[in-house]
């Protein structure tokens, strides 16, 4: 338990932290309108035909903070604030899951190499719980640590790819601000950019903190596995 504290406890606080300074950052800016008066839609629009993507469909969709750009079905799909919404915050947002399309098109390594793993990372979160409290209890029980290392490698998966989605989120910013930049017709102000890219930024902390909360978790597992087989 002592190791638990240690390793998870300041994690968790990191990333209520940056949750809460997200958040806090996306509802100032979502009240900053922009002075060229484009929705998310418009400027995922805009920047999808400026990159002569037209096989992307804008779409909106259900709840808050769930914009995600979806590879499979092409498709940007931009939570109901953002896709109307006309402030800093929707149209950095919209820019960024444009960002994932021109990924797409142009054949970014990691959004390719991301993609690929989607399907068995999805089935490995499923399952991997119930493998983890399976495989404790048995290696507390009966010192059989076979299910807790299935659970280990599984743990290892899910922390290789949100290490992969890194570069991908980041990359997806890069491309929405420097677009950004070099359409005054959308940010009219470099004010309206610096809010822009302050929001992104924080947005890309969340996965930043997300990839300690894996990497701690997999510690932890470990320290449980190999410390019963040194017993």
């Amino acid at each position: 338990m002592g190791i638990y504290l240690i390793l998870v406890i300041p994690v968790l606080i990191l990333s209520m932290f940056v949750q809460w300074r997200f958040r806090s950052k996306f509802s100032k800016y979502a009240e900053m309108q922009l002075g060229s008066g484009f929705s998310g839609k418009e400027v995922a629009e805009k920047m999808r035909h400026d990159y002569g993507i037209f096989d992307v469909k804008v779409m909106s969709t259900e709840g808050q903070l769930s914009d995600h750009y979806n590879p499979e079905e092409k498709t940007i799909n931009l939570s109901t604030d953002v896709y109307y919404g006309r402030s800093v915050a929707a149209a950095a947002v919209a820019a960024h899951e444009c960002g994932h399309a021109v990924q797409q098109t142009k054949s970014y390594s990691w959004l390719n190499l991301r993609t690929s793993m989607v399907p068995l990372v999805s089935l490995t979160s499923n399952l991997l719980q119930w493998v983890l409290i399976i495989g404790v209890l048995l290696i507390a029980f009966t010192f059989n640590p076979f299910v807790l290392t299935i659970g280990v490698a599984g743990l290892a998966l899910i922390t290789l790819f949100s290490i992969i989605t890194l570069p991908v989120e980041f990359d997806a910013s890069r491309r929405a601000l420097i677009w950004l930049k070099n359409n005054s017709v959308v940010l009219y102000t470099d004010e309206e950019h610096s809010q822009a890219k302050d929001a992104l930024w924080w947005a890309a902390m969340t996965y930043v903190v997300s990839t300690f909360g894996a990497m701690t978790n997999l510690v932890y597992y470990i320290s449980i596995l190999f410390g019963r087989n040194r017993d």
